[in-house]
């Protein structure tokens, strides 16, 4: 059966308020949480942007929700850090954890001063990085040369069973290729074909574990604030790769928004007032074959977005 968790915006909602968004969640029947490690917003009008693993050990010791994170080791983090980071929620809280790894986003990475390498150099490093940090979860001291360098690191606090590292794919081709080494892959909506075609691309070359969908949606009271919510926060998201993993800085994505149509902000957001038409939308995105379905409410006040979903929409999906 598939299970319904919701997606915490360090971007967009401040982590004290989310916190309480999370307890408030878990209280109103979701399954599970899952939230993104990013160092800035895609526009100031989102505003925020926390430092999500601090957030998540507040997060797992209010909750009994499962957690994950997505995550891009190699340029802004030593893989070695994240996999310590990984290690500690997973010994603190077992079975509860995962962490989703990526080639990352250069509006986070430029922090460091480095180049932003060719995508498929990122693919390389990321892979890299993901040996690295499995060596280190199974108790290997790890000493490595290559795009990331590590010397002779070892992990001393580790849980018992390391965290399932998943797969972060927007692509069929970046699909096929994670099942090379992930425990599962998470995605974002998208046309049914396309997340159909994923789903295939990533069970076709054997890849295992759970599919995980984040779907962005907007709901309120009626069709027009629900529209002005999604076209506020979420125009500069409308950018497929590689538009979204190349732009430097937060005036950027707001310079390049300002001409989007809510006509495109639709195209990436399931906006609606109608709680029966996001239930379909859900059901369908289940169909496909998805695990697990995060839902992201790209609106800043959570609050009656978890009550109504609490009340009506999980019910009516289980």
């Amino acid at each position: 059966m598939t299970e319904y968790g919701i997606h915490c915006s360090h971007e967009q909602i401040p982590p004290a308020a989310l916190l309480e968004a999370v307890v408030a969640a878990e209280r109103a029947g979701f399954d599970a949480a899952m939230c993104s490690d990013h160092f800035s917003p895609w526009s100031a009008r989102q505003g925020e942007s926390a430092f999500a693993w601090a957030w998540l050990g507040a997060a797992l010791q209010a909750t009994n929700l499962s957690f994950g994170v997505v995550n891009a080791p190699g340029q802004r983090y030593h893989p070695a850090i994240i996999a310590q980071a990984i290690g500690t929620l997973g010994a603190m809280f077992p079975g509860r954890f995962w962490a989703a790894l990526g080639s990352g986003e250069f509006s986070n990475e430029h922090i460091t001063g480095g180049d932003w390498p060719r995508k498929e150099i990122r693919n390389k490093r990321l892979r890299e990085s993901v040996d690295v940090i499995r060596a280190l979860l199974a108790g290997e001291e790890v000493t490595h040369d290559g795009l990331v360098t590590v010397d002779r690191a070892k992990l001393w606090t580790r849980p018992a069973e390391p965290p399932p590292l998943i797969g972060a794919a927007v692509s069929v081709e970046t699909a096929r290729w994670v099942a090379g080494w992930a425990d599962g892959m998470v995605t974002v909506n998208a046309p049914t074909e396309r997340l159909r075609e994923m789903i295939g691309a990533y069970r076709g070359v054997g890849g295992r574990g759970p599919v995980c969908l984040q779907v962005h949606l907007s709901w309120a009271g009626s069709e027009t604030e629900a529209e002005q919510i999604a076209y506020d926060q979420w125009r500069s998201n409308v950018f497929p790769p590689p538009v979204c993993w190349d732009l430097e800085l937060v005036e950027h994505f707001d310079v390049v928004s300002e001409h989007v149509t809510l006509d495109q902000v639709r195209s990436v957001v399931n906006v609606s007032a109608d709680l029966e038409r996001h239930i379909e939308w859900l059901r369908g995105y289940a169909s496909l074959g998805f695990d697990r379905i995060y839902l992201h409410h790209v609106g800043q006040d959570l609050g009656p977005f978890i009550e109504a979903f609490g009340s009506k929409v999980l019910p009516a999906l289980r």
